[in-house]
Parts: C-alpha cells; structure tokens; sequence
C-alpha cells in the first residue's frame, strides 16, 4: 500500500466547527463515537484527517477524530478480527461525491470492496481500512457537507428482538431506512439490524470494539437502565483526566456499548 503522508501533530488538533456531535432528543441522546483497535496508530489518523475530513483531538491516553454527526476513538492494539467477522460488521458515511472519494482512496492505494445500488436507491460502495475495518459509503449529491456520519449496522439472527430492545432501552421508534426495515434512529446515526449473523464474534478486542452514546445526566440514565434489568461491565464513573464520565454494557447481541457525557465539549 502506498504509504500515507503523516500530517504534523499541530496541525491535525485544531478543531473545526463543522466537525460536532448531533443535538441531542429530549431524552439527552445523541450518537457519540465508533472506537476502533488499530495496529497502526498513526496510519489510521492520516487516513481520517486525509480521506474522512476529521480533526484528531488527544487527551491523556485518548485519542479520537471529530467528524460530523460522531467521533472515531483509536486505540493503538492489535484487534482481535477485523469488523466483516463480528456482530457489528461496518459503520457508514454519505458522502457528496463518490467517484472523487473512491479515486483518492485508490490512489493512496487503499482498498475499495463491492459497489453496488443501496437499500435506499443510492450508489453505495465498501472500503476496507487497515485491520479489516468495513465502512460503507452512500452517495448523496443533495449533501451540505462533503462527508458525514450517517449508520452503524449489526449483523445478526435476531434483528427485530435487537431492535426491540434498543428501542425500549433507549425510547426510540422504529424507522425503516429504504428495504431495510429493522432500523431506528438517534440524533445524528442511524442504527440498523440486519439478519446475516452466520456465526459473528462479538465486538469486544476486535477491530469495532465498541459503539458509544453521549448521555446528558448520564449517572440518572445508568439508573434507569439498571432499573430496565441492564448489567453494566463497567459501571457509571468519572475520568476527570480526559473529561468524561462513562459507563460500558454488552447488548444482548454481543455488542460493547459505551455511555459518555462530556465528548459534545471536545
């Protein structure tokens, strides 16, 4: 692969207003960020700033790019399996212009999956980052941006019980995105729950490592989770270090699932 230019440190953390979490519903939701294991720290940096339009933020030991809609957390460890292998089997982005998109990815000798026509009637196409990391792209010429955040997809046996749950859990409504019926929204993402398990890993050490929520009053929302029968892994703290309070479950699919208050200040 052609090696990425890396882009002086300085230059890459100035924020940039675009780059921001959605507004959150009047439950205090919003999507906050996909967290990735990633091999090559610094690669996966260029690669967000370079292909993905994002400002990378550093606090303490964390490490994340601000891109519209949500963040991508990197933690510098060799994943597990990449994300084609697991529950939570890609992310995706729309994107402006595709074929602009895909010739820059191409020429930094990245690699380019299936194109095809989406569930929604729009030109979609795979791209696989460093350490098996699918993430799907969906044109739309109407975009304000060049780029945004735009799903998160579960592959499962049991989409519509995993939907169910997370729409109770979360107070969401179901809401059909083109074919794809199984899907529900919070501020800023997409979530979608396919039938295509096939004998998936769970999430936890593999390359998604995790999917996380900003929660206002976080400490009251881990309450009433707790009350509608949610065991946390980690349970409600602060980490004044880098600025967040966070709590951590497993969902019934396998997925690991992060709760953070404090990333809308980055």
């Amino acid at each position: 692969m052609k090696k990425l230019s890396y882009l002086i440190l300085s230059s890459l953390i100035i924020p940039t207003s675009f780059a921001q979490l959605a507004a959150p519903n009047e439950n205090g939701i919003t999507f906050g960020h996909v967290h990735l294991n990633v091999s090559d720290i610094e690669l996966q940096k260029s690669i967000w700033v370079e292909h993905f339009n994002g400002t990378i933020v550093e606090r303490g030991p964390l490490t994340v790019a601000k891109l519209p809609n949500m963040m991508v957390a990197l933690t510098e460890k060799e994943p597990t399996t990449g994300s084609r292998e697991t529950k939570m089997h890609h992310f995706g982005f729309k994107v402006r212009n595709m074929d602009k998109f895909l010739d820059k990815w191409r020429a930094d000798g990245l690699e380019v999956g299936n194109i095809f026509l989406g569930s929604e009637g729009q030109l979609n196409a795979y791209v696989i980052l460093p350490d098996n990391i699918a993430v799907e792209m969906q044109e739309d010429r109407g975009l304000h941006k060049e780029i945004t955040g735009y799903h998160v997809h579960w592959f499962l046996d049991n989409p519509e019980e995993i939907l169910g749950w997370y729409t109770e859990m979360f107070d969401l409504e179901v809401r059909p995105r083109g074919r794809i019926t199984t899907t529900t929204n919070v501020p800023g993402m997409n979530l979608s729950f396919g039938a295509n398990n096939s004998g998936r890993q769970n999430t936890q050490n593999s390359a998604i490592d995790h999917i996380g929520f900003e929660i206002n009053n976080l400490e009251e929302f881990c309450r009433e989770l707790e009350a509608k029968g949610v065991v946390f892994d980690i349970p409600y703290r602060e980490i004044p270090s880098i600025g967040l309070n966070i709590a951590y479950f497993t969902d019934p699919s396998g997925v690991y699932v992060e709760l953070t208050e404090g990333y809308d200040e980055y």
